[in-house]
């Protein structure tokens, strides 16, 4: 039964780094001592040894302790073998070329599918729909393949952004960027604003958090999804 925590994004503004989640996480990853982080998306450029670091900072505070899947000799292994798994954010772009270049896209969405407790936050999150396509990152690296884990029937925009009516910025908004994905797209996309996340239980997809979410499909008036909606339906 798959266990996933699919979060827009690590950090609320005015918070520190997971501190908003870390309830649902301690929860979440009750049964684990050790966390397999997987830094590949490097924000900011960040090495993976700092940045997994830092992210053994924050689950300190839940007596959780992180390893870094590029400390392992063998990914697919260390993979198979996690207690759980975090996938933290950064650029998609990169994050999926290297899930790809080390040969573990595919496994790592098999042991999910299989139960080990999930957290992805932002682009950690978006891999985890039908591909990567909504994503807001540059194309700093061409990846093998758009495609990705596939653990939910739809794709995800993180960090959705409603239009700012007193903004003088003229420029595209998400909301037009998505209509332009659905042009040529079939695939759902659910914009996931900051301070939601998806909790996956089994076949369960609960919206949760304080704040909706905007859907929107193909030829469709986007709607408005309130808290504890489940998304399931989707994938019929």
């Amino acid at each position: 039964m798959k266990k996933l925590i699919i979060a827009s994004t690590s950090t609320v503004h005015g918070g520190s780094y997971l501190d908003y989640l870390l309830p649902a996480l301690e929860n979440h990853f009750k049964d684990c001592n050790e966390i397999l982080f997987i830094p590949y998306a490097r924000p900011g450029g960040i090495s993976h040894d700092d940045y997994t670091a830092n992210v053994g900072l924050a689950f300190a505070k839940i007596n959780k302790a992180i390893k870094g899947l590029h400390e392992f000799e063998n990914s697919t292994e260390a993979i198979q073998k996690a207690q759980g798994i975090f996938t933290g954010g950064g650029n998609t772009f990169l994050l999926v070329t290297q899930l790809y270049q080390n040969n573990v896209m595919e496994i790592l969405a098999e042991t999910l599918k299989k139960g080990t407790p999930y957290l992805g936050t932002s682009a950690g999150s978006n891999i985890t729909g039908l591909t990567m396509q909504t994503t807001n990152d540059m194309p700093i690296i061409y990846p093998p393949s758009f495609k990705t884990l596939g653990l939910i029937p739809f794709n995800l925009n993180p960090h959705y952004l409603d239009p700012d009516m007193n903004s003088k910025h003229m420029g595209e908004t998400r909301e037009t960027r998505i209509k332009e994905f659905h042009a040529f797209n079939t695939t759902p996309v659910l914009g996931l604003r900051e301070g939601s996340w998806l909790e996956v239980a089994g076949e369960k997809i609960i919206l949760k958090g304080s704040l909706t979410a905007r859907l929107f499909q193909q030829n469709q008036t986007p709607e408005e999804l309130a808290p504890e909606t489940d998304l399931a339906y989707l994938e019929m």
